[in-house]
């Protein structure tokens, strides 16, 4: 099962004053301030694309415009076909069924976050997984004081590969250590 979902961060060109003398707005002396609802890096919100594992591993891309063509080929690329897809009821995942995903929705304007289909008192059908990375994701960005959209890619790879193996962390650090260890030159 995989969920996909997009946030808009607001990011725009800290560090970059003729970027923005070119976009003609007065530079700020406290944080972006980004338009409500959805953005684009023109202004100054790019896009955000998300989908995780319900186990965990996930994969974010900024996007320059979030439309079907720009999600087909990265739900194409991460997610084996006849997986099934949970998102909310944004347009753009009209055609996850034609692609090849199962794909069950939850409208959020309706109030609806999570539905149990099945009866079993577990709420199958939810996006709340990858909600809560963007959560993760935005208190992780907050005391940055503002993001550079130059920048914003590296902070969203990082941000991804921490998240991806922080399960793994100590394993990890165990098997470099071994590694290490027995790198280590014998006396003659």
């Amino acid at each position: 099962m995989a969920e996909c979902d997009e946030v808009y961060i607001v990011a725009g060109h800290k560090g970059q004053p003729e970027k923005v003398a070119q976009s003609g707005r007065k530079p700020r002396c406290r944080r972006l301030q980004g338009a409500r609802g959805r953005g684009t890096a023109a202004t100054e919100k790019p896009p955000v694309f998300g989908m995780i594992q319900r186990t965990g591993e996930v994969v974010i891309r900024l996007l320059d415009n979030v439309q079907q063509a720009t999600i087909k080929p990265l739900i194409l690329q991460t997610i084996m076909p006849g997986t099934p897809i949970y998102t909310d009821e944004y347009n753009i995942y009209s055609r996850l069924e034609a692609w090849g995903y199962p794909h069950k929705t939850v409208n959020h304007s309706a109030g609806e976050y999570a539905r149990d289909e099945d009866g079993d008192g577990f709420c199958e059908v939810h996006s709340n997984t990858l909600e809560g990375f963007w959560s993760l994701l935005r208190s992780w960005l907050r005391p940055h004081r503002g993001i550079s959209q130059a920048k914003l890619p590296l902070y969203l790879s990082f941000f991804e590969f921490v998240h991806n193996v922080r399960k793994r962390g100590k394993g990890l650090l165990s098997s470099l250590l071994a590694v290490l260890v027995k790198k280590t030159p014998e006396p003659i």
